[in-house]
């Protein structure tokens, strides 16, 4: 029989001590090099696009759901001005003005959260965990070179909150004083009423949102207390 050549040899064979001590030293040398990648170069490689490293990416919290302190206050969502804008009202009020009440002229801004407004632009309404904020400021005339109407002041004069939770029942508002924590304004407050009786779309004043009415509208989400209040009596 002729003997076996080196094609004809099985292709794994024990070998000689000194095979299993270079089979032994690469497998060391590619060990060390998976844990190097691991621990120490995990940051370059994962910005870099390494998929290894994008499967132990943290979690990060997300800015834009809601948080609480432990005895169930709400942290303010400080970047709320990162947010979807959606409208601004100059002066509004859903009560007459009071007779002698301080003249004084204001904007409202809302801002939602960007989750949130996608999710709208699908279904026509909100779902858990939305947030709206309502940032007020000053109306300023005779600023700069204009000479009429009104612009906003540079300072933010209030800041409320209205939120979806349903792990806290539903809707609920907030009114915040700086960056201090707030409590829920009780239910029994006349906002609560107001917003569930005339409100557009789940207890929210979408009729003043007009990129967000048209969506309300074609998604059939329109309340039934809405269209009572915009439909002229017979």
């Amino acid at each position: 029989m002729p003997p076996v050549g080196v094609r004809d040899q099985p292709f794994w064979s024990p070998g000689t001590d000194e095979q299993l001590l270079a089979y032994r030293f690469a497998a060391e040398v590619l060990l060390a090099s998976i844990v190097f990648c691991i621990h120490r170069g995990c940051f370059n490689r994962f910005r870099n696009g390494c998929l290894l490293c994008r499967s132990v990416k943290p979690k990060t919290a997300t800015p834009d759901v809601p948080a609480y302190t432990a005895d169930g206050r709400l942290l303010p969502p400080l970047d709320y001005r990162k947010w979807i804008y959606l409208t601004s009202g100059l002066d509004m009020s859903y009560t007459p003005r009071v007779a002698g009440a301080a003249d004084m002229s204001m904007f409202d801004n809302v801002f939602v959260s960007p989750a949130s407004y996608a999710e709208f632009l699908k279904t026509g309404t909100w779902p858990d965990k939305t947030m709206l904020v309502l940032e007020s400021r000053g109306a300023e005339g005779n600023i700069s070179i204009n000479k009429a109407g009104r612009s906003q002041g540079k300072d933010v004069m209030g800041v409320e909150v209205h939120l979806k939770d349903e792990s806290l029942g539903g809707w609920a508002f907030y009114a915040f004083d700086g960056s201090a924590p707030a409590k829920m304004i009780p239910q029994e407050a006349s906002c609560y009423s107001c917003h569930q009786q005339h409100a557009a779309v789940d207890t929210t004043f979408v009729q003043f949102y007009p990129t967000l009415l048209p969506l309300a509208q074609k998604n059939g989400t329109l309340s039934a207390n809405y269209l009572k209040d915009v439909t002229p009596a017979k």
